[in-house]
């Protein structure tokens, strides 16, 4: 584990400062992933920005659920998985999704399979989409468009997945219930 500081308002940089506000104003509190991120002001920037990009595109909450969390499970965050189930649960999202991507369990509804499919096989082979995969992504009503906001997600989950594995970020307490 590298040793980092988890920044408060108090502690931070000063460019980082407004951005922590944000999380503090969007959350109730400053997660522990922002706080470590804050070390470098740009990073946590991006990472907000991206943040608000997915959850604008085309994506239902399922669908956003089903990105992140076949990405979170992929990566084994053990800071990610609890607090997408945490986000799942506050925009209504069945927890059943979650709980079958994180029992490696097949999805029920074939259209989100093959989301998670695709999203996986695009982790695993860096980039690179079968034809069959593609034939099936686009026969469930897909576009090219959905799957460039899948390398979206994955830009997103890449820049905190990796950050909790370098630092062992701590779950927050409002995450913990869902380890």
């Amino acid at each position: 584990m590298m040793n980092t500081t988890i920044h408060t308002l108090e502690s931070a940089p000063e460019a980082a400062k407004p951005l922590l506000e944000s999380s503090n104003k969007a959350f109730g509190m400053i997660p522990n992933l922002h706080g470590v991120m804050a070390e470098s002001p740009e990073l946590l920037k991006g990472y907000q920005t991206i943040t608000q990009l997915f959850q604008s595109s085309d994506f239902s909450n399922e669908e956003l659920t089903v990105v992140w969390q076949t990405i979170n499970v992929y990566h084994q965050c053990h800071y990610c998985v609890p607090g997408h189930t945490a986000i799942a649960k506050s925009m209504k999202v069945d927890d059943a999704i979650t709980a079958r991507i994180r029992e490696h369990a097949p999805l029920d509804d074939p259209k989100l399979q093959v989301l998670r499919e695709v999203t996986e096989h695009i982790l695993e082979s860096r980039g690179h989409l079968s034809e069959e995969l593609w034939a099936r992504f686009s026969e469930v009503g897909y576009s090219d468009k959905h799957l460039l906001q899948i390398v979206l997600g994955i830009s997103h989950k890449v820049m905190s997945n990796y950050t909790n594995s370098l630092y062992e970020t701590p779950v927050d307490d409002a995450f913990k219930m869902f380890e």
